[in-house]
C-alpha cells in the first residue's frame, strides 16, 4: 500500500497532512464470507457496544462462524431473544436463505467487479449500498471504494476541507477524484482522523 500512500500525498495536500498526523496505514480486514455480512447487518444503526453484545449472543446460539444453517435453525423467538429487531431477523433470514440456495455465492464475489458485487449484495433484504461498500473495502480488500453516503467521511471532509456543511455525495466524489485508484485508503485516513486529535 506504499504506492497508494505516495499517490495520495502527492495528489492532495490536505490528505498529505492527515497521513503525517495519523501515521501508518493499518486497515483491519475481515473474511469475505457469510459471517462478515451477517455481522454487518447486526451492526447497522446500532452503537458498537450494543451491537457487539447482540452479535455475541447470536454466535453463542447459532455457532461461530455464523452459517446460513445456523441462522435458519433458530426460531423467530430465539432470534428475538438475543436482541434482534423483527426487521433485522428478517434480513438475516433472507441472507441465509439466499446463501443456502446459491443465489448469493460468496465464492464468486472476489472475481466480480465492484458494481456487480454491489448489485448482488443489495438484492438481499436490508443490505444497502453502504453495507456493500463496507464489504468491498473490509472483506474483499478493494483499494478504490468511495462510500459517498458515509457520515464519517462527510464529517471528516467538512472538518479538514473547511466546508460549512456536510458535503453531498457529488461533492464528495469531486473532492475524491484525485485519490483514485486508492480511495479506500484515503477513506481509512479520514475515519482515523476523526478518532485522534489532528488539529
Amino acid at each position: 500500500m506504499r504506492k497508494g500512500i505516495v499517490h495520495l500525498k502527492k495528489s492532495d495536500p490536505v490528505l498529505a497532512a492527515l497521513i503525517e498526523r495519523v501515521g501508518p496505514f493499518r486497515m483491519n480486514y475481515d473474511e469475505p464470507g457469510f459471517h462478515h455480512l451477517a455481522e454487518a447487518i447486526v451492526y447497522q444503526q446500532l452503537h458498537g457496544k450494543a451491537a457487539a453484545t447482540i452479535f455475541k449472543r447470536l454466535t453463542d446460539l447459532a455457532g461461530s462462524p455464523l452459517t446460513p444453517e445456523g441462522i435458519l435453525k433458530l426460531s423467530e423467538d430465539e432470534l428475538r431473544g438475543v436482541g434482534l429487531s423483527r426487521q433485522k431477523l428478517s434480513y438475516l433470514r433472507d441472507l441465509a436463505a439466499k446463501t443456502q440456495s446459491g443465489e448469493l455465492n460468496f465464492g464468486q464475489l472476489p472475481a466480480l467487479s465492484d458494481a456487480e458485487v454491489i448489485k448482488r449484495l443489495t438484492e438481499v433484504k436490508g443490505i444497502g449500498v453502504w453495507t456493500a461498500h463496507m464489504f468491498l473495502m473490509f472483506a474483499l480488500r478493494r483499494p478504490d471504494v468511495l462510500p459517498t453516503g458515509d457520515l464519517g467521511i462527510q464529517m471528516a471532509i467538512r472538518k479538514h476541507y473547511n466546508k460549512r456543511k456536510l458535503p453531498k455525495p457529488l461533492e464528495v466524489e469531486k473532492i475524491a477524484k484525485c485519490w483514485a485508484p486508492y480511495r479506500s485508503v484515503a477513506c481509512w485516513y479520514l475515519w482515523r482522523s476523526m478518532d485522534i486529535k489532528t488539529m
